[in-house]
């Protein structure tokens, strides 16, 4: 129905929203890590000074690094930021879009029957590019954290929002969904990487180029 939001803001439904998050604007394009850097290995420290510029700086780059990945969302140690703060742009099963930044997140446990009601569907990871693998995670997520301005924040998703939740959560934490592979799964996946690594390249590089066009540099 027209005037229907459909897109959800750092969980907050809205009547309207451009087509990238208006941070990216302000971001530039970051290198983003792959699969054997340690950086992606290690727990990611949690935020204590906020708000401050240099936060607000380290969102904006990881939405317009998201955007020129093609990701629908990307967690700062993606970029070699051992920080917990990820972004995301996601559209759920309903056809809902959701869009924000989280600081210091943290998953709600799962109770007894939503840890059994596990959903298994492809995954993907842009610090993996090319592969997807079905993964089994629960069929929803609830998030708990902060924005860039300290205000509380909850959300809460299912199947593909849900997913992306708790997938950049597991990078915060030194996590790959490829971990959760069996070892012959893996292996697969990762030749796979290595088959497209150059292909995905020249595609975020052009990418990204089509970004300073449409923003301007950052």
């Amino acid at each position: 129905m027209p005037g229907v939001p459909t897109t959800s803001v750092n969980g907050v439904l809205v009547a309207g929203y451009p087509a990238l998050a208006p941070e990216a604007a302000r971001g530039g394009v970051r290198r983003v890590a792959m699969v054997d850097e340690d950086v992606l290995r290690r727990r990611c420290t949690p935020v204590t000074r906020l708000p401050s510029d240099e936060l607000d700086q380290l969102v904006a780059d990881l939405f317009r690094t998201m955007y020129a990945a093609a990701g629908v969302g990307l967690a700062a140690n993606q970029i070699g930021v051992g920080l917990r703060v990820f972004v995301y742009d996601c559209t759920d099963d309903d056809g809902v879009r959701h869009v924000g930044h989280v600081v210091n997140p943290a998953l709600d446990k799962p109770s007894a029957a939503a840890a059994r009601a596990l959903d298994a569907s492809g995954e993907g990871c842009l610090s993996v590019p090319g592969p997807v693998r079905d993964v089994a995670r629960p069929a929803t997520a609830r998030l708990r954290g902060v924005d860039a301005q300290g205000r509380p924040l909850l959300l809460e998703g299912s199947g593909y929002f849900g997913r992306c939740l708790q997938h950049e959560t597991d990078h915060l934490n030194g996590r790959l969904y490829i971990d959760q592979l069996a070892k012959a799964e893996r292996t697969s996946a990762l030749a796979e990487m290595e088959r497209v690594l150059p292909d995905v390249r020249a595609a975020r590089a052009a990418r990204a180029a089509e970004l300073d066009a449409l923003l301007g540099q950052g």
